[in-house]
């Protein structure tokens, strides 16, 4: 049912292809030199649009993606990076030579303990016995039973050391708002699945610890056509606005007010040639088709016990993570491409046990379902599941040193994220980081400087840029051509940068 499976190269002119010769005399100044111009350069545009067809740059081992974004940054030394060490160097300063005078956040720049190491007070297994086994701390005790499946990479990093900054980073490629996300860049170059629902879904899913705000700019489409924006999914009244229909407003009555607006706007386009206006159509269809779809998928009634009792209780309670998680493996088997699942709260500046503790809790059976559910149905080898946050947390402490309610501040040195399913090779740890958890380290444990800017990659390490054009790579786009232009450039998802990191495919 793809209605467009080709991935774009360019983004040629949609206005000027589709403009009239009338239209383009009736707006010109120079009329008949512009004419000519035009001439000269449509024949060009159209032969570029041609070229563009390409179908996939190489063969995809993954068709959906599902991101379990914990925003806020989660503690990789209290979950994954295992530090036996530093029980050792408790309330010890953090070694000048090891920050080497990296930036730090104003919240602990001046606090007068000064950096005091802060071991984590919570046990490390490490699964599958094996030199390459993850290590998972007790607080994730239902992900550890599928630590087979996860490829962890605890060499992860990024320049931004601030929530807004580091968040629309990792989203969009960039520190500045205003670029496409992820799923608008997927949904671009890939097209949809299932002509009844979106081509991508994002869930907000409930938390107790709601610190940091998400805006749509995280899964919108910056300067792409609107129809590429990620549809937000509600846990309370309708999961879409204005999905019922006015009472006294019939299906029927629904449709004949469609398709006199359509008729409108068609002919708004036809006068104008603006592509939003196409892209406005598609999307009052994709809404009146939704009125059938969402609430089929939103119907867990046909789910067997069995597997509700994999995502746990918290699958009943609408809007729970372990319920997005269940609505997410429907949206794949319904075709949908990319699925973002939002949990916030992970911010623990202080009494991170206390708040860690609830949010493990709220995603742990969550993340351990969702991977069985696939795999059982054999969805997981072409599902690229992604979990991590927009940076890590610092090995020293802020505020408190107690072991019963001590905090972390931001840390984009080295952090921890982990993939699962879609081409991904299971069951390793990638990456290494020093014995204080600071820096991403070598093979002798010595800090290395990995240098995000430079045309040479450096082993053993992650940026996010990295990140986005591997999972581009597994669903069959090349990073460096999936590009869209606006104002004159050609724009990408990771920039000028970015390694596909085949270390970790299978």
């Amino acid at each position: 049912m793809s209605t467009d499976p080709t991935p774009k190269t360019i983004h040629a002119n949609e206005p000027q292809l589709q403009m009239t010769r009338r239209q383009l005399l009736g707006r010109s100044a120079l009329g008949l030199g512009t004419a000519s111009m035009a001439q000269l350069l449509g024949p060009q545009l159209l032969a570029q649009e041609a070229q563009n067809q390409q179908g996939l740059h190489h063969a995809a081992k993954a068709k959906h993606v599902i991101y379990l974004f914990m925003s806020g940054g989660p503690s990789q030394l209290d979950l994954w990076d295992y530090k036996p060490k530093l029980k050792d160097m408790a309330g010890e300063q953090l070694p000048d030579h090891i920050r080497d005078g990296q930036r730090i956040t104003g919240m602990t720049a001046n606090q007068s303990s000064g950096l005091p190491l802060a071991p984590s007070k919570y046990k490390f297994t490490r699964q599958d016995n094996n030199q390459q086994g993850v290590w998972i701390s007790e607080l994730l005790p239902h992900t550890a039973t599928v630590a087979g499946e996860l490829c962890v990479v605890n060499s992860t990093f990024t320049e931004a050391i601030n929530h807004d900054p580091a968040i629309t980073y990792i989203q969009t490629g960039s520190q500045v708002p205003g670029r496409p996300s992820l799923g608008a860049w997927l949904s671009y170059g890939l097209g949809s699945m299932n002509e009844n629902l979106p081509h991508y879904v994002v869930m907000h899913a409930r938390t107790h610890f709601p610190e940091q705000s998400l805006f749509n700019r995280l899964w919108g489409t910056g300067f792409m056509p609107a129809e590429h924006q990620g549809m937000l999914m509600r846990s309370q009244g309708d999961p879409v606005l204005y999905l019922s229909n006015p009472k006294g407003v019939s299906r029927q009555d629904r449709r004949a007010q469609l398709d006199t607006l359509n008729l409108l706007n068609q002919q708004q386009h036809e006068e104008f040639a603006d592509p939003e206006v196409l892209s406005r159509i598609r999307q009052h269809e994709m809404a009146f088709r939704m009125q059938t779809s969402i609430p089929e998928l939103m119907d867990f009634s046909e789910e067997t016990q069995e597997t509700l009792d994999l995502y746990g209780d918290d699958v009943k309670t609408p809007g729970t993570f372990s319920a997005c998680c269940l609505n997410a493996r429907r949206l794949v088997e319904r075709g949908v491409r990319n699925i973002q699942i939002f949990h916030r709260g992970w911010d623990a500046h202080g009494n991170l046990p206390r708040e860690h503790e609830s949010q493990a809790k709220d995603i742990d059976q969550g993340c351990a379902g969702l991977i069985k559910d696939l795999k059982r149905s054999g969805l997981l080898e072409d599902t690229l599941i992604v979990w991590g946050g927009e940076f890590g947390r610092t090995v020293y402490c802020q505020g408190n040193l107690s072991p019963e309610n001590y905090g972390r501040d931001h840390h984009p040195r080295c952090f921890t994220v982990w993939m699962a399913g879609g081409g991904i090779k299971p069951g390793i740890t990638y990456g290494r980081t020093d014995d204080y958890g600071y820096n991403i380290a070598n093979a002798d444990g010595e800090p290395i400087l990995p240098q995000p800017n430079k045309e040479s990659w450096t082993p053993g390490t992650m940026h996010i840029h990295d990140l986005n054009a591997t999972i581009l790579h597994l669903l069959g786009i090349d990073h460096r051509k999936l590009t869209y232009r606006y104002q004159g450039r050609d724009f990408r998802l990771t920039d000028i940068h970015g390694h596909v990191m085949h270390d970790l495919l299978a």
